[in-house]
């Protein structure tokens, strides 16, 4: 790097890049030429691009290439050019303009006499002075796309014959018109599929890859469809040729009518068994064709694909690797990303037109005028052609669920049925032995954003500044072995212009680069053995959580529910005698579902759950370290159980859930920006996390509280900077955490600390500032945590600002859930010696309500009902006539209907506010509150 330029330049080879850069710079006009019209930019920095498009012309027709075929591939490349240059462009643009060296009466005609002297010999040799590596990204593209047009050219011509026979049905399609290559990602030296289209209207498609697996795939869809008589599903024919092939052309077509809906959404849930069954993934919106009533996958590059690692802060999750081996992976199923304008599902049922992108994109402000600029705002998806057609509207993949989930059926049980046969020597699953696949290391995403970036004007200068965009990489890969590999690899890709491209072979370990070079060992099992092991494993309970996973990722669909009560409880439910002998065996219901549902490796057991990942957009993941969502709350729950039923498997697996707690501390102290992004929350940070072990610790006996002082300390660092004063994720709930644990355990650590947060709670100028109502967010659930210091020994300076802190919660007026609502509120006065009004008020709303559909502790029924029972015990009559109305009213509709979750669509889900977990922990507060301690106010147990 010290090395001086000229040194360096006088020690290496002449690039080839160079010479076509030198060609084209010589071709260009001395003068400036007139450019009318303008065509739009920014495709119109092509104009003084002109001489690399006309060289690359010229060389496609000495070769062979018929005029009108040249002339639509530089069409192409002529664009692509334009967006390498445009950012370096409009800088140069704005320079000219600045120095006053451009003429015309308008923006519009000042633009068009930039681009004039732009294009000049002159201009176009200064510009690549300037941008060395902008002149060799154009060279190489223009270099590419000749050689790889070319290329599919001769190979059209080699195997005329045998795709008229093979895929044209042995009509002779005249001659070729159009090579569309635009669409599909570049690799190897910016080879992409391409489209090709004959004078007769005939259409086939090229891909410069091995095609053996779409054969072979081909050949397995066949053995469905006589499994399953009446499927139909249909795959792509392929004529395959020694790397590199022809497909069968697929165009989208329209359902004639509803019922041509519900045979396309069977199909594609027998397609989504038989992709589960072969390791099918990256199977997104752009790589199903809906023809009619059939989904047609045109990308089947990804089969039998590996897991690959991917780093986490406390080691292996056998629930991870579960979704990463689950239906899942396929990306059928919805799959959303998100940013700052919302969620966009990219999934193959995915892919809504019209929809906001959920990032911003780059978009030209003031384009074709002197004052053009880069701007970053929001755009719209514009979509794919992977959902049924029908009456002009893409049909709702949500909407037929259930033939989605009956295709998925019948083909999961005839491959079961048909499993000797299909795992045979010599049978459908072994014919793919050998076949190339592709190994997605990185989603492409990723690498387009890469790509764009790097063409910024600071690192077009000198390609180690390129370099430096590049090593991004390096950044991403940290703990990453498998990734770390395969950097290098990549940026040599990138600088290629291509997407980064790995390959395997289905029944090796070893990787190949794009250039060829094989990486051994790679992978830690080829991917036909995995497959052989999971078509040994499937039966009954796999097929069940595949059935899960495929309803729950289908909900995620929805926003679902916010944070407020929801709908009242429809229908007639009869109540049932709330004893608690009866509360008892409907939690040990739920119960035994979470053992059942439970994912085991030999370190640890998790769940798969739905999670409200930003508050509002629902995923389907694996349950991480909060009390609210994650494993703790569900152990807790366990622990629970276990300690008032004797039964030692609830307790087993609540010991079970929690070993990758200390890892994970230890990584987290050495992340301080991590640990302040967690904060002290009671719920949803490190004080719920250390309430549950502590609750735990004594349920059980066992180690868990040895590593309570690590989750304390980790506590206090978190509240540096956090300015979060509720009791879900902020202060109040750190402080309500720390008083049960010091309760609990007598650490002194933990009394202290919460002295620290109370005194910062009362001098904070915004406690009592946020939601109206509610525990969990507001005013009241802040006031009731320092009461709740105050009563514990603080002192009446906390006992004055909680009180202040209840007074500012306005009249009745809100829904009635414990999170945001009259239930939360209540719960909070509760702290007080005698609420008397507005408190008394809500209270009596509380007991004149109709029961919730949801049952959750959230937003639902159960967390209602914590309020009458605080208030009950408390020795008011009207609240325990209607705790016990209400407790039969629940207890009848989980043991009629089962349990509402607060989710969307009330999917099960195993955690403790929105889920499971909390519903058996609330049946069990009902039935014991002696011995049961109220969870939604953090409280210690006896």
């Amino acid at each position: 790097m010290a090395e001086p330029p000229a040194a360096l330049a006088a020690r290496t080879d002449r690039p080839g890049w160079a010479e076509v850069v030198e060609r084209a710079v010589a071709a260009a006009p001395h003068t400036p030429v007139a450019v009318d019209p303008v065509p739009e930019a920014p495709a119109a920095f092509a104009v003084p691009l002109a001489p690399f498009v006309d060289a690359a012309r010229d060389r496609l027709v000495a070769g062979g290439a018929p005029e009108a075929v040249a002339d639509g591939v530089v069409g192409d490349l002529a664009t692509r050019l334009a967006g390498l240059a445009a950012r370096t462009a409009v800088l140069e643009l704005h320079r000219a303009r600045e120095a006053g060296r451009l003429t015309g009466d308008t923006p519009t005609a000042r633009f068009a006499d930039f681009l004039a002297r732009l294009g000049t010999r002159s201009a176009l040799g200064e510009l690549f002075g300037r941008y060395p590596v902008l002149g060799r990204l154009l060279a190489q593209t223009c270099e590419q796309t000749v050689t790889s047009t070319l290329e599919l050219l001769g190979r059209l011509s080699a195997d005329r014959a045998a795709i008229v026979t093979g895929l044209l049905g042995g009509t002779d399609p005249g001659p070729l018109v159009a090579v569309e290559a635009g669409s599909g990602d570049r690799h190897q030296g910016g080879r992409a599929v391409a489209v090709l289209r004959f004078a007769g209207g005939a259409t086939v498609v090229y891909k410069p890859r091995p095609l053996a697996v779409h054969t072979h795939f081909g050949e397995l869809v066949g053995w469905l469809n006589d499994a399953v008589p009446g499927l139909g599903l249909r795959a792509v024919r392929a004529l395959v040729r020694p790397g590199y092939g022809w497909l069968e052309y697929i165009a989208h077509r329209p359902c004639a009518g509803a019922d041509d809906v519900v045979r396309f959404y069977r199909r594609q849930g027998a397609l989504l068994a038989l992709l589960y069954l072969v390791d099918g993934t990256d199977i997104h919106f752009q790589n199903l064709i809906a023809c009619g009533d059939s989904p047609v996958l045109v990308d089947v590059e990804t089969l039998f694909h590996p897991t690959l690692p991917i780093a986490v802060l406390a080691g292996a999750d056998p629930a991870a690797a579960a979704l990463a081996a689950s239906v899942h992976r396929s990306a059928i199923l919805p799959q959303k990303l998100l940013g700052e304008h919302g969620a966009l599902d990219i999934s193959g049922l995915g892919g809504d037109k019209g929809s906001p992108y959920p990032t911003d994109g780059v978009v030209w402000e003031a384009a074709g005028t002197d004052r053009m600029r880069l701007t970053r705002r929001p755009v719209e998806f514009t979509g794919a052609v992977n959902r049924p057609l029908l009456d002009g509207a893409d049909a709702d993949p949500v909407a037929h669920r259930t033939a989605l989930l009956d295709g998925f059926r019948v083909a999961y049980d005839a491959i079961v049925a048909g499993r000797d046969a299909l795992g045979a020597p010599g049978g459908p699953l072994d014919r793919f032995a050998g076949d190339e696949i592709r190994i997605v290391v990185r989603a492409t995403r990723a690498y387009v954003t890469l790509l764009d970036e790097s063409t910024h004007p600071d690192v077009l200068r000198d390609a180690l500044e390129r370099d430096q965009v590049l090593d991004v990489l390096w950044a991403d890969s940290a703990h990453d072995p498998v990734r770390t590999r395969l950097v290098g690899r990549e940026q040599a890709d990138l600088w290629a212009g291509d997407v980064p491209l790995f390959t395997g072979r289905t029944d090796s370990r070893d990787a190949w680069t794009a250039a060829g070079d094989r990486l051994p060992d790679v992978l830690d099992v080829p991917g036909l053995s995995a497959v052989h092991a999971k078509l040994a494993a499937l039966g009954p309970a796999d097929r069940r959580c595949q059935e899960w996973l495929i309803t729950a990722a289908l909900a995620t669909r929805d926003d679902g529910p916010d944070h407020r009560a929801g709908d009242v409880l429809p229908g007639a439910v009869t109540p049932a005698g709330p004893d608690p002998a009866r509360l008892l065996a409907a939690a040990r219901g739920i119960g035994d579902r979470l053992v059942a549902s439970a994912v085991h490796d030999e370190a640890r057991a998790n769940w798969l759950g739905v999670e409200a990942v930003d508050g509002r957009h629902w995923s389907v993941l694996p349950l991480g370290a909060g009390l609210a969502d994650g494993y703790p709350g569900v152990a807790l729950f366990l622990a629970r159980l276990g300690a008032l039923t004797g039964e030692g498997r609830y307790t087993a697996l609540a010991e079970r859930a929690l070993p990758a707690l200390p890892s994970l501390f230890v990584a987290l102290a050495d992340n301080p920006e991590l640990v302040s992004a967690v904060g002290p929350g009671g719920f949803h940070g490190f004080g719920g996390i250390c309430y549950a072990l502590a609750e735990i610790a004594a349920l059980t006996g066992s180690e868990v509280a040895g590593w309570l002082p690590a989750a304390v300390e980790l506590l206090a660092d978190s509240d540096t900077g956090n300015t979060d004063n509720g009791v879900r994720d902020g202060r109040a709930g750190g402080l309500l955490a720390l008083l049960a644990v010091h309760e609990r355990t007598g650490l002194a650590r933990a009394k202290e600390l919460a002295g620290v947060l109370a005194d910062r709670l009362t001098d904070d100028d915004r406690v009592g500032s946020g939601v109206d109502h509610g525990f969990a967010d507001g005013p009241a659930g802040t006031g009731h945590a320092l009461l709740r210091h105050a009563a514990a020994g603080g002192g009446q300076r906390y006992a004055t600002a909680g009180l202040a802190a209840l007074r500012r919660v306005p009249g009745p007026g809100a829904h009635h859930a414990w999170c945001s609502g009259l239930a939360g509120t209540v719960l909070a006065a509760s702290a007080l010696p005698a609420p008397g009004d507005p408190f008394d008020r809500m209270a009596q709303r509380l007991r004149t309500r109709e029961p919730l559909r949801d049952t959750s502790l959230c937003h639902g029924e159960l967390g209602v009902l914590e309020s009458l029972l605080v208030l009950s015990r408390r020795g008011e009559d009207a609240a325990r006539d209607a705790l016990e109305r209400h407790t039969a009213r629940v207890l009848g509709a989980v043991e009629q209907r089962g349990p509402r979750c607060a989710t969307p669509d009330g999917v099960p889900t195993p955690g403790l506010l929105s889920g499971l977990s909390g519903i058996g922990y609330g049946l069990l507060r009902l039935g014991f509150p002696d011995s049961v301690p109220s969870v939604l106010r953090l409280e210690a147990g006896a």
